[in-house]
This record gives structure tokens, sequence and C-alpha cells, in this order.
């Protein structure tokens, strides 16, 4: 069995299918505020526009709609914490249907109606066992839509970096989601339990070959809150960057993580 699937927790499939639509719905409230000079800004995510990244939100959550609509695999062969990995060999075609996205979608108001009402219609005929066809392979549907809070707030996150002032609130338990799932996936591709990662209040994670601790203060510890962690695990922050700007603590021998991050990007 490989580390992901032995690390890989469980996750409340009625919870996570509100926290998609939670974050989505801030996410949607605040497109509809901005105007034609604050779409046209530019982002961290190389050429793309506000307008871009505000119209690949849409896809990123029509996924699941579109996966819905293709026929259930036989088996699901993606573990949840194989999702950092799989997803990059898709990076230019996903770049590549963004742009012709918002170029075919004047209208941003009406894509985020139109993609809400079908995700809506669509899980409520989906059962919580449903295999998805995610094209890289099978994947259960409430996995599926973890991996939907990572997008969602990540790009979130990125919107608000883009725009002054936006701020568009995170739900909780979207954040949550998207922290567990990274800490995770750090522990899937560094086993070990020589390193303590706590990010609280959400996910403390043991990783990193050598000496395990099992009492009182472990020797090595980095500590981080939610957003920063998110961060520098997509590379949106290095850790030299995070260290110097006093956003992350890291004590003992085997508490660096640079050469581990980023997880995916």
């Amino acid at each position: 069995m490989s580390p992901a699937k032995k690390r890989a927790r469980t996750y409340d499939p009625a919870k996570i299918r509100t926290a998609v639509f939670a974050q989505f719905g801030q996410v949607r409230r605040a497109v509809e505020s901005l105007t034609a000079d604050q779409l046209a800004l530019p982002t961290r995510l190389g050429e793309w526009t506000v307008r871009d990244l505000a119209a690949h939100l849409t896809m990123t959550v029509a996924a699941v709609s579109r996966a819905l609509e293709r026929e259930e695999p036989a088996k699901a062969d993606i573990a949840l914490l194989d999702y950092p990995a799989v997803t990059a060999p898709f990076a230019r075609a996903i770049a590549d249907g963004t742009r012709q996205l918002a170029a075919a979608h004047p209208d941003l108001d009406a894509l985020y109606a139109r993609t809400e009402d079908e995700l809506t219609a669509h899980l409520a005929a989906a059962p919580e066992t449903r295999l998805l066809d995610i094209r890289a392979g099978g994947m259960t549907l409430t996995d599926y839509l973890v991996t939907r809070t990572v997008e969602l707030v990540v790009h979130t996150d990125d919107l608000n970096a883009a725009v002054p002032g936006l701020d568009i609130p995170l739900d909780r338990q979207a954040l949550a989601a998207c922290t567990r799932l990274l800490a995770d996936a750090l522990a899937a591709k560094a086993p070990g339990g020589a390193t303590e990662v706590r990010i609280p209040p959400y996910a403390v994670v043991q990783c990193v070959e050598g000496p395990r601790h099992t009492r009182g203060t472990p020797p090595n510890v980095v500590e981080t809150d939610p957003l920063t962690w998110i961060r520098l695990a997509t590379g949106r922050l290095t850790w030299a960057e995070a260290l110097g700007q006093a956003k992350v603590s890291a004590s003992g021998e085997r508490a660096d993580l640079s050469g581990l991050l980023p997880l995916m990007a």
C-alpha cells in the first residue's frame, strides 16, 4: 500500500459538498462586484488576468458536473493524496481551456449562475458512493470534491492578491479541507516521524525520515498559519520568503522543508 493510501483521512461528504458551494458562492458574489478595470488587472499566475482567473474558477467547479455526465469508471485508482501530482501533466491544457472559456463568456455573472445551477442539479442526483472519471483515472466523488476545495481556496487567495481591497472570505470548512489535504500530501511525499508540522487549528502531521519522537516537545517543529501553508504548498510563497517575513517558525536540524516544497503549482 502506498504512503498516500496509508495516510489518507476521511472527509464528511455532506460537509464537503456544503464547503464547495459556500466558497463558490463567496467567489460568485465578489466577481459580480468587479469592474471592467478590475477584471483586466494582472494576477500572479503568469499571463492570466483577473477575468481569466474568474473564468477558471467556474471551470474547476464545472469539472464535477462534466465528470458526473461521463460513464462511471470500474474502480477508483487515484487516491486523494495523488491529486497534487496528477494535475501537473494537464497544466497547459487547463491554461488553454481557461483562456478560451474567458473569451467565450464575456458575461461572467451568467457563467457563474449556470455553473452553480448545473452543479446543484448533478449533485442532487449523485450518491456519495459515485465514482468519477476525471480523465487521469477514477476517483470517488467525495475525494474529488475535496480537491475542489483546494482549487477554490487557492484561487480565492489569488483573486484577493490581484485586486486591492477585494478580501473574499474563506469558508472555514473549505479552508480546513484544503489545509489538511496539502499537509497530508507533505507527509505522503516525505514519510517519517522526525519532523512535526503544525498548522493550527486544522492540521498536525509528522514527516521526514529520522528518529521518531514519541514524548514531550518534538526536536524538529515547523509551525505556520493555514494561508501561509497553502501558499508554501502551492508555490505562491517560498520557504525563504516565509522565514524572512516571520510567517513560519522552524526549529531543529530537520525542520527545513525547502527541498519538499512546493507540493503543487
